[in-house]
């Protein structure tokens, strides 16, 4: 893989590395993220078949996402501390063969235990894949951060988003055993993410004389903390919410529409499209106007379209349902970006810990959901939730790291 020419990068990055941009290992490791969402994504877009099949309640669906989701985020932030300590960079291969693993479990499980098993799995392969490639996009940006984790990270969206068609179209038609088939995608994948391991390999041997990057606080240790505890507060309200559709949406449209599952799961695949389409442009335009301007704008602008999701009927719900995913979406590069700055030397960690908070908070939030639909029903999840983005107005007292530092 070689590196490829980069737009000029602004005076004001100057304390990034001075390298190109490596697009070619940008592309290969968002490639690898699709992949690795993909086959994620296969847990959620099948629960109306194992609800069926199991006779499952709506708590049990939610414990399997806790249990993917839960694994995920515990492992995140452990494995982010020590790989900033020792790089690990054939961990990348490795997180997807755990993936691997998970996928043929969830193909072959006869039982209920075995399903919550696979889907653990599925989760220690994310803990595994998601730091040590978000420090691979970080060092292949070229200083573009925000471009460089959109890229990254909009491959995981594009794979969460096919996931649902792919199920809908192969899963669900010929059963649970043909979850079995996206094996295939894990080996591409762990061939992809070997050559990516073996540029960033050679990337640290090319930069070993290089001086460590400093680990100083630019700003007080209490706001670094203070800050840190309104990015995991912007972080549960986008990933609760998240969670309430990504989990639920197709019940929702299928209990108060009458839809079938099949136009229920092109729906979400709508939905999911215009979340890949918001992270994008939330790296692009965070790299332009700031960090903290498109936090600011995601998190609390979205407030109007899910407050009136619940009330609309089945034309408009759709639509509404691509500006939340556009908008909404636009805030996790910046919170990765902003959280690296915020803390100097701990890529991994930082990347850890809020991809952990992503997973955990939605897998938390999942099963919680799951409990109040059995009681409320699935449109009082959806009435509940409208307000989550209120917290958006937390971001106020986010500081300026531009004039901080």
């Amino acid at each position: 893989m070689t590196d490829t020419t980069a737009s000029q990068i602004p005076a004001s990055q100057n304390s990034a590395i001075a390298e190109k941009t490596a697009y070619a290992v940008l592309l290969a490791v968002s490639f690898g993220h699709m992949l690795n969402d993909i086959m994620q994504s296969m847990l959620a877009a099948i629960y109306p078949m194992l609800k069926s099949d199991y006779g499952l309640d709506f708590w049990q669906i939610g414990l399997l996402t806790m249990a993917f989701q839960v694994t995920a985020s515990l492992l995140q932030p452990a494995i982010g501390l020590v790989t900033d300590k020792k790089p690990m960079p054939y961990s990348l291969p490795v997180g997807m063969g755990s993936t691997l693993v998970g996928l043929l479990l969830l193909a072959m499980a006869a039982n209920y235990p075995m399903l919550l098993i696979g889907a653990m799995f599925v989760g220690l392969g994310s803990a595994i894949f998601h730091p040590e490639s978000s420090r691979v996009a970080r060092l292949a940006s070229g200083g573009r951060y925000g471009m460089a984790q959109a890229l990254f990270q909009v491959g995981g969206n594009v794979g969460t988003a096919i996931g649902p068609l792919l199920a809908a179209f192969i899963v669900v038609p010929r059963g649970q055993g043909s979850v079995g088939w996206f094996s295939l995608a894990a080996l591409v994948g762990m061939i992809v993410l070997w050559r990516v391991s073996r540029w960033y390999s050679q990337y640290r041997i090319r930069t070993a004389s290089r001086p460590a990057v400093a680990r100083t606080l630019t700003l007080p240790r209490r706001k670094v903390a203070v800050s840190l505890a309104i990015l995991i507060a912007l972080v549960f309200a986008k990933n609760v919410y998240m969670a309430g559709i990504a989990s639920y949406y197709t019940f929702y449209l299928i209990e108060k529409f009458g839809v079938s599952v099949q136009h229920s799961q092109v729906l979400l695949f709508v939905f999911l499209g215009a979340v890949a389409a918001g992270t994008i442009l939330g790296g692009l335009i965070g790299d332009r106007v700031g960090s903290k301007t498109v936090i600011w704008f995601s998190i609390l602008g979205v407030l109007p379209f899910t407050l009136a999701l619940p009330y609309a009927d089945l034309f408009w719900t759709p639509v509404l349902t691509v500006a939340i995913g556009l908008i909404m979406a636009s805030a996790f590069p910046q919170i990765i970006v902003y959280g690296q700055e915020l803390l100097p030397g701990r890529v991994g960690m930082v990347a850890g810990m809020f991809f952990g908070f992503a997973f955990g908070l939605g897998g938390i939030g999942a099963a919680v959901l799951g409990v109040v639909a059995d009681v409320k029903g699935i449109e009082y999840v959806y009435r509940a939730c409208s307000f989550l983005p209120v917290l958006g107005l937390l971001t106020v007292f986010l500081p300026n790291l531009k004039k901080a530092g």
